[in-house]
């Protein structure tokens, strides 16, 4: 089975831009599944799945920022 490229796009948050790129995959019984990939850093990922590229796109904009700032404290406690 092969993904195909649906769209792309770039998230802000705040000073650091995320690329997200959204694919469509046929599934075995002719249904069609969405995945978001969701690029925080070159070997740094996220994929989330759905059954439509507007709730991929809604649930991005909610969990990319959360991530951020979710590693963000996690280091500031790593290096106290």
């Amino acid at each position: 089975m092969f993904r195909t490229l649906v769209k792309t796009e770039a998230l802000a948050v705040e000073d650091q831009t995320v690329a997200v790129r959204y694919f469509e995959l046929r599934t075995l019984r002719g249904g069609r599944r969405y995945s978001a990939e969701i690029v925080l850093a070159p070997n740094d990922r996220i994929i989330i799945d759905d059954d439509s590229v507007t709730n991929l796109e809604t649930r991005a904009t909610r969990l990319v920022p959360a991530t951020l700032y979710s590693r963000l404290l996690a280091a500031r406690a790593n290096a106290a």
